[in-house]
């Protein structure tokens, strides 16, 4: 036979755990051998590394032996029937313990255990305590039932096989489910939206803010393969399908926009279009991600306004204000011109140099506010 011992071995490993249905069907069988063959003991044998096992036996309570004293030892190296009419002729089983000991074995006719990848893992066979012959019958059942016997095993091994296989891959797939699960729930609690969509503009995923949105503002309860631009703003529904197509060239592009102008749900949108690539490379679709910075917008805006009053009250403060004091400047100097006297002209020059300068450190301090600290948006 054309295999290494370790491989031999291997094959042996598949049938050690039979279940007790095989169990059950094999110890059947033996019987039938027995009673057919007239054998008081029949053995159905499995050889690993140092043991001979009994897979299913009838007229022994023994379990296994050891191999190298095992008659099936010599069998495993045969591809037909190993028949040991009368041990004590045989030079190499005569001084056997089993031969010259309990359970003192005269007559032994084993058939080699041959899978269907053409390992021998071990023999149907029978024994006897009396030399003896078989008939032609008893032979041809020996073999066949050896090859019935494999069958059984090797089914035996297909199915928990199958089921290993089944356990598996449920395993995986509650390891996927669990994954999915998670990922869902973290895709869930977005506030923002998500959505996958393929070439043709029909959603096939999307998260619960995206569900929310639809149902909010299109009355409408967001489904698989639904077409995204029935959920489109018409405001921008072109500069979104411009969008689109550059992501699907491969390109990632992010657009704010106001959707709903001019009713209650107006807001703004900061839209992310990434393209999805399959194992191959291929882009299938777009990633749409978008966030609501209406808030943001308004604050902006609210921002915008006090900066513009800002700039008003500058205006006042370099013009308005500054218009009066000068003119009682000039009046000053006309006055020092005519050189009237007036006991209080000093005090009234320095208090109006005063207001002169306290509007010039306010308008210096509104241009550095202005034009480097003005108010800023809080992103």
């Amino acid at each position: 036979m054309n295999y290494t011992e370790e491989e031999r071995l291997t094959a042996v490993e598949r049938f050690k755990q039979l279940d007790a249905n095989i169990t059950t069907d094999l110890n059947e069988l033996v019987n039938l051998v027995a009673v057919i063959c007239d054998a008081p003991v029949a053995l159905v044998t499995l050889l690993d590394e140092d043991t001979q096992w009994f897979k299913a036996f009838v007229g022994t309570d023994l379990t296994c032996t050891d191999r190298q004293v095992a008659f099936c030892n010599d069998t495993i190296k045969h591809t037909g029937l190993n028949v040991i009419a009368d041990t004590h002729l045989s030079e190499h089983f005569k001084s056997n313990p089993l031969v010259t000991g309990a359970p003192f074995v005269r007559f032994y006719a084993g058939a080699p255990l041959i899978t269907k990848d053409g390992f021998a893992v071990g023999s149907l066979c029978i024994i006897d305590t009396k030399p003896r012959v078989l008939t032609e019958h008893q032979k041809t059942t020996l073999l066949v039932m050896a090859k019935q016997v494999v069958h059984l095993m090797e089914l035996n091994w297909s199915l928990k096989t199958l089921e290993h296989k089944h356990e598996i891959e449920q395993a995986q797939i509650l390891a996927i489910s669990e994954s999915e699960i998670k990922l869902k729930a973290i895709f869930d609690s977005s506030t923002d939206m998500h959505l996958l969509v393929d070439s043709n503009f029909e959603v096939i995923a999307f998260n619960k803010s995206a569900e929310n949105f639809v149902k909010q503002n299109y009355k409408h309860t967001l489904a698989y393969r639904d077409n995204i631009l029935d959920y489109t703003d018409t405001d921008i529904l072109s500069q979104f399908k411009k969008c689109f197509k550059m992501a699907l060239s491969g390109r990632a592009i992010k657009r704010e926009w106001m959707m709903m102008a001019g009713t209650i749900n107006a807001c703004w949108k900061i839209t992310t279009f990434i393209p999805v690539k399959n194992n191959n490379g291929d882009i299938i679709g777009v990633a749409l991600s978008s966030a609501d910075i209406t808030r943001h917008k308004r604050q902006e805006a609210y921002i915008n306004v006090q900066n513009e009053a800002l700039r008003r009250i500058a205006l006042i403060q370099s013009h308005e204000l500054r218009r009066p004091v000068a003119s009682l400047l000039g009046i000053m100097d006309l006055i020092k011109m005519e050189k009237i006297n007036f006991d209080y002209f000093d005090l009234m020059e320095v208090t109006i140099n005063e207001l002169d300068e306290k509007i010039k450190t306010i308008v210096k301090d509104s241009e550095n506010t202005l034009g480097g600290r003005q108010l800023s948006v809080v992103a």
